[in-house]
């Protein structure tokens, strides 16, 4: 069984950061001490200055494949993944075919096992007709159901009423929604087409994609849940209306209703269509400046439970379409802890909020077994950040299939180290050891 120590650190864990050492042995965090470990180890990496945070969780990816991997495949996606200290993924049916069946479901996961260098989940799909087959998932092993209650992706969309109280009365799994009121939007697309033909300016996109949109479906899906007593997770709010649907009085643990924010909505606003156009195109939409401070002011209160990505590729030619063409979503998951910290130098954002949202309360929140701590006998997923070292995002450094990010040319004032999944070393410095690969995740429910 391999040993590695990890000395002189920061540790920033469970609402407090302090200086120590975490020795892993094998898989799982062996000991956590203020004080030296002694004894012979395979690894002693000396951390002086640096900081340990917990492996961040992502709730919400899109890695493309089966069907769609000339954007992204679950190895590069993954990959990329641990470069920036995301140590397990859970990933979305909106694949090339949908995964609408339990043998689409387990394709992916044997896929993952493969090539996948972070540890995995992947959502089950529902559609209007397949609730029967949605019911056979197995809450040990599957993350949770995907239900689109807006066309974001296509012939995903859950638009029946009838199949909306099915499964909320029904499904006993967490279920995760996309919430975009199809009606209102199609209504406000027909105005704006009416007033510019095809070459719709990306600044209207958050007015057709709207607050209204986006307040009518999630007050529906809160509605439903509560009357059914469901357990609802909604997906990247993205309005300062929509927070007022959430509970910060009710521990996380207890909470049947919980929330997400993601990465581009409490980084960007409206103003950086200007510069970004379609490279921040996603769908609910970037809105005002008011409604993304609102947003953090959430995350901060425990409105809202998790940060996530919603890391979904587009190739470079996608995006240089016209409006109606463009598709919406962007790769984030390589900057996504880096992002947040960048939030903390500016103030806005301790380092121990960043370790709950982004990997206790998601763990929390799914129930994930043994991970999203720092804790002796958990699986050792670990990220190690200086906080003090510069790098500005180029197409040198990307690592993604799809060869950008919305964040290019933005500096960082910190950097990933070393990532650690379940005991294994896969990312140091810039390297990486794909012996071994990551684990799919269980569930204590």
């Amino acid at each position: 069984m391999e040993t590695i120590l990890i000395k002189n650190i920061n540790i920033v864990n469970e609402g407090k950061v302090f200086k120590g050492n975490v020795l892993i042995e094998g898989k799982f965090i062996a000991k956590i001490s203020e004080s030296d470990i002694n004894g012979s180890m395979d690894t002693i990496i000396d951390g002086e200055g640096q900081y340990l945070f917990p492996g961040c969780i992502d709730d919400q990816v899109h890695f493309r494949e089966p069907g769609l991997t000339h954007k992204g495949e679950i190895y590069t996606e993954a990959k990329a993944a641990v470069a920036g200290g995301v140590t397990s993924f859970m990933e979305m049916p909106n694949t090339l075919p949908n995964v609408f069946t339990q043998e689409l479901l387990e394709d992916k996961y044997k896929r993952a096992s493969e090539v996948s260098l972070a540890n995995y989940s992947f959502f089950m799909g529902a559609s209007n007709d397949n609730l029967e087959e949605v019911l056979k998932t197995n809450p040990k092993n599957v993350c949770g159901i995907k239900v689109f209650m807006g066309s974001s992706t296509g012939n995903m969309l859950v638009d029946n009423k009838e199949t909306l109280e099915g499964l909320f009365s029904k499904c006993k799994m967490l279920i995760a929604t996309h919430c975009e009121d199809e009606a209102t939007i199609r209504n406000n697309m027909q105005v704006y087409k009416d007033k510019y033909g095809e070459d719709v300016p990306i600044e209207c996109h958050p007015l057709i994609r709207n607050e209204e949109a986006c307040y009518k479906s999630s007050s529906m899906a809160v509605e439903l849940a509560k009357k059914y007593n469901t357990r609802l997770h909604i997906l990247h709010i993205s309005t300062a209306k929509e927070v007022e649907l959430f509970d910060n009085k009710i521990p996380l643990r207890e909470k049947r209703i919980t929330a997400e924010a993601c990465i581009h909505h409490l980084w960007f606003s409206d103003e950086d269509y200007k510069t970004k156009g379609n490279y921040i195109k996603w769908n609910p939409a970037v809105k005002k400046a008011s409604d993304r401070d609102a947003i953090l002011k959430a995350v901060l209160d425990n409105k809202i439970d998790v940060i996530a990505t919603d890391h979904a590729p587009h190739t470079i030619e996608e995006k240089a379409q016209s409006y109606f063409k463009a598709p919406s979503g962007g790769p984030l998951v390589q900057h996504s802890l880096i992002a947040m910290i960048e939030m903390h130098k500016e103030g806005k954002i301790t380092l121990e909020k960043i370790a709950e949202k982004m990997a206790h309360a998601v763990a929390d929140c799914f129930q994930i077994e043994k991970r999203g701590y720092i804790r002796e006998g958990y699986f050792a997923d670990l990220v190690l950040v200086d906080l003090n070292s510069s790098q500005t995002v180029d197409k040198s450094n990307i690592l993604y299939k799809c060869g950008w990010s919305p964040f290019e040319g933005t500096t960082f004032h910190s950097k990933v180290k070393y990532t650690f999944v379940s005991g294994h070393l896969v990312y140091d410095n810039g390297n990486f050891n794909e012996a071994i690969k990551g684990e799919r995740l269980n569930f204590t429910r």
